[in-house]
């Protein structure tokens, strides 16, 4: 895919492409350069939809679907893993271009809609398959594991990806490379991610005769459950038809507890996203016997010595449903501290990838090592970690760094000094709080 030789999406056609209801002929392609990124295009919709949501719920609920702290660990999770894309082709791709062009048995016409429609039941049964396996192997479960992780249940989960995921996903989508162009596959890749988005909501409930056929928000609350009976279950990405088939389909019934089994009670995004790959190397190293420490890679989360491959049922956490959702305790100003800095970072984080085929690759990896920073550092500050004042002076100093010596440029000119002000302020009150904090640790 090429962003700079790309045509931006109308409006009728963003909003179709989130429900996957664009039409083959508009969405063939000869080449994968002329694939447009759909995903970077969605983000208007993403913030359309789930403001939308917002709203609803109010009206409906009389509160927000979800807690600030969740939404915004999520959306950093999900800028997380979009970052390496900065950098080189996806895994997901490269792969399948090297199984294209060496080892394709037939080539179906790219223009064809019986083309178009077979790579859609392709990807999404391929996505099926690579979804179980992320639930049932360990080794894949460690990056899947950080979108369960949260313990609400709205459009911003959807975001929660993780940045090591896509390096086993390809494995299920290859064998469409022996007859499926690269370029209808890379259109089908996107649209069944986007479709995923909006079934991320609990303010839809049953939608009648679809819940039959496709995957739907009742069906997915029910995959993001920890209640036993939700535990492996509806697998879907776009048709529930392979869950129905595969003896994976259960429906909604009693009360869904959202997030994993055993909460991991953080808001910092490296603990979000590798917090199981530690976990696994503890139990690799306390595990007896070759065989033994093959399992705990690669049979499921739940496996012991003597257990079942997939572990046992009734060692799952029961749910009350009076559980209480991990949530920040720090003030309603620093949490809108936190949301300004995270909508300012949101800013940078799209000038880069538009920008990205103008800037050098050190201002390209500066960026990148800036917005890391102001995810963890936004991370710190919600769980009040101890040196959380000391990352986030630290942080104030390098965008002043970064921002003087053009590395990072104004997204709007006339407000550069403004900036220059508004960090400076920030450096003085969180240098301040450091050394109070400092004095205080030593008096103690």
């Amino acid at each position: 895919m090429n962003p700079e030789a790309q045509q931006d999406v109308s409006v009728s056609q963003g909003i179709r492409m989130m429900f996957y209801m664009m039409k083959p002929n508009e969405t063939s392609f000869q080449t994968l350069e002329e694939v447009p990124d759909y995903v970077k295009q969605a983000t208007p919709f993403f913030i359309s939809l789930m403001l939308l949501e917002l709203v609803v719920s109010w009206i409906l609920k009389g509160k927000p679907p979800g807690r600030l702290d969740d939404a915004l660990t999520s959306i950093s999770a999900g800028i997380f893993s979009r970052l390496p894309s900065l950098f080189s082709r996806s895994i997901e791709l490269t792969t399948y271009i090297y199984i294209w062009e060496n080892y394709r048995l037939i080539s179906l016409p790219w223009h064809s809609p019986w083309t178009w429609y077979l790579t859609f039941l392709g990807v999404d049964f391929g996505y099926y398959w690579f979804h179980r396996m992320a639930h049932e192997v360990n080794i894949m479960w460690a990056g899947h594991q950080t979108h369960h992780s949260s313990e609400d249940y709205n459009l911003s989960t959807a975001l929660r990806q993780s940045v090591f995921q896509i390096y086993t996903s390809w494995i299920f989508y290859s064998p469409l490379a022996l007859f499926v162009p690269p370029s209808v596959y890379a259109v089908h890749l996107q649209f069944n991610l986007l479709y995923q988005f909006w079934i991320h909501t609990e303010v839809i409930n049953n939608l009648g005769p679809l819940e039959l056929i496709i995957n739907t928000p009742s069906h997915h609350r029910v995959h993001h459950g920890r209640n036993r009976y939700c535990i492996d279950k509806n697998y879907a990405g776009v048709l529930i038809i392979w869950d129905r088939i595969f003896g994976t389909f259960e429906a909604e019934n009693e009360k869904v507890v959202y997030g994993l089994t055993h909460p991991i009670n953080t808001f910092e995004p490296f603990k979000v996203q590798f917090h199981h790959l530690v976990y696994i190397w503890t139990i690799f190293w306390a595990t007896p016997g070759f065989f033994n420490k093959f399992s705990v890679i690669f049979k499921g989360p739940g496996w012991g010595p003597g257990k079942p491959r997939l572990g046992l049922s009734e060692e799952i956490p029961e749910v009350t449903g009076k559980e209480v959702p991990f949530s920040s305790s720090v003030s309603h100003l620093l949490r809108i501290y936190a949301v300004a800095q995270s909508a300012l970072m949101l800013a940078f984080y799209e000038e880069t990838f538009a920008d990205k085929a103008a800037l050098s690759q050190v201002t390209l990896l500066l960026r990148v090592a800036f917005i890391i920073l102001t995810l963890t550092s936004i991370g710190f500050l919600l769980d009040e970690r101890p040196k959380a004042a000391v990352l986030e002076t630290f942080r104030c100093l390098v965008f002043l760094m970064l921002y003087r010596s053009g590395h990072l440029k104004p997204f709007i000119p006339s407000l550069s000094f403004a900036f220059e002000i508004f960090f400076s302020i920030c450096i003085a009150f969180w240098g301040v709080r450091s050394m109070k904090e400092l004095a205080s640790s030593l008096w103690k």
